[in-house]
């Protein structure tokens, strides 16, 4: 692949996992009205297994970047939260039906009352569905659900730029990436332009970690220019002495791994984990060290830069045994 040719933008999975780690702040950023609703004191819960039977039933044959929630309100009621992402660049005729499909069959199956939340990523400005029905024979039906148009940002963007909500990361990236659609150059600067503002506005590590990994999925780049970026970061990170693991340090281990050996997949991992958790437990030492499979050894690796605990790579590893 040349520096002209641009590897697709990858909006749905960046956004499910920005969703699953920030969903509060979602909330609070897009859909303020429903925030204060919630009490947040109850950890909601991520029902993935009832949302895939869902989408399962309804077959919209659409890929989607949905997330569905299981909520407590400050009212002591349960609610489930169904946040729909369309990021298609093109007008979608059947997006509010898909909405209100999505929605009867939360109902129909766990008959449990649906929030269902729209976020519109494409370019066309007046394309804001709002609503779903029919009315035939005396009889008529009707969901009206919220949207936000991340395209009505671009006007607001020296408040993005201030925020220190997730989302405003977020909106950024995708509106940066969207813009730059066969412009590799331009977006290689935006790129570099949002992950400096993400280095620079305080946020600890962790969240520094989780976000630029958003980011850097989403903003594709042709393999040079990802290069060139990737050498930028690292003497910015040099200059300021800045501890920070980036992601960019993980591609340069994986290139490295394609062409060593198991052995040095195993020390990577292993100086990655000590490097984010200082101390690796030695069953966990023992079990990357049987691993004789390089992919699964990537796989962890990738996973390692931005896994919260050691206990949670512990579960990762022994699914990854358990599939193997």
């Amino acid at each position: 692949m040349t520096v002209n040719e641009q590897p697709a933008a990858n909006y749905d999975t960046p956004w499910k996992e920005a969703l699953q780690q920030y969903f509060e702040p979602f909330l609070s950023f897009f859909f303020p009205k429903v925030h204060t609703l919630i009490d947040w004191h109850q950890q909601p819960e991520s029902l993935d297994k009832e949302l895939e039977q869902i989408l399962r039933l309804a077959d919209s044959g659409e890929k989607v970047a949905d997330k569905l929630f299981k909520v407590w309100l400050l009212d002591g009621k349960i609610t489930w939260v169904l946040i729909h992402v369309e990021v298609q660049s093109q007008y979608k005729s059947g997006f509010a039906k898909r909405i209100y499909q999505y929605s009867y069959r939360a109902f129909d199956l766990y008959e449990q009352p649906v929030i269902s939340l729209a976020v519109l990523g494409d370019k066309r400005a007046t394309w804001r569905p709002r609503h779903y029905g029919y009315a035939l024979g005396g009889c008529k039906l009707k969901l009206k659900f919220p949207i936000v148009k991340l395209l009505d940002y671009q006007a607001k963007w020296q408040d993005l730029e201030e925020s220190t909500n997730p989302f405003a990361i977020m909106t950024m990236a995708h509106l940066t990436t969207m813009m730059t659609r066969d412009q590799p150059q331009k977006r290689q600067q935006g790129k570099w332009d949002l992950v400096r503002k993400l280095l620079e506005k305080g946020y600890d590590q962790e969240d520094i970690r989780k976000l630029f990994r958003v980011v850097d999925w989403m903003m594709t780049l042709p393999e040079e220019l990802q290069q060139s970026f990737e050498e930028q970061l690292n003497r910015y990170q040099q200059e300021r002495q800045m501890p920070l693991l980036s992601h960019m340090e993980v591609r340069g281990m994986q290139r490295g791994i394609k062409q060593g050996t198991v052995q040095t997949a195993h020390e990577w991992l292993l100086e990655v984990l000590t490097m984010r958790f200082e101390v690796v437990p030695p069953e966990v030492i023992e079990a990357i060290n049987q691993i004789e499979d390089v992919s699964v050894l990537k796989q962890l690796l990738r996973e390692a830069i931005a896994i919260s605990s050691v206990v949670d790579f512990q579960e990762l590893l022994s699914q990854s045994q358990a599939d193997s």
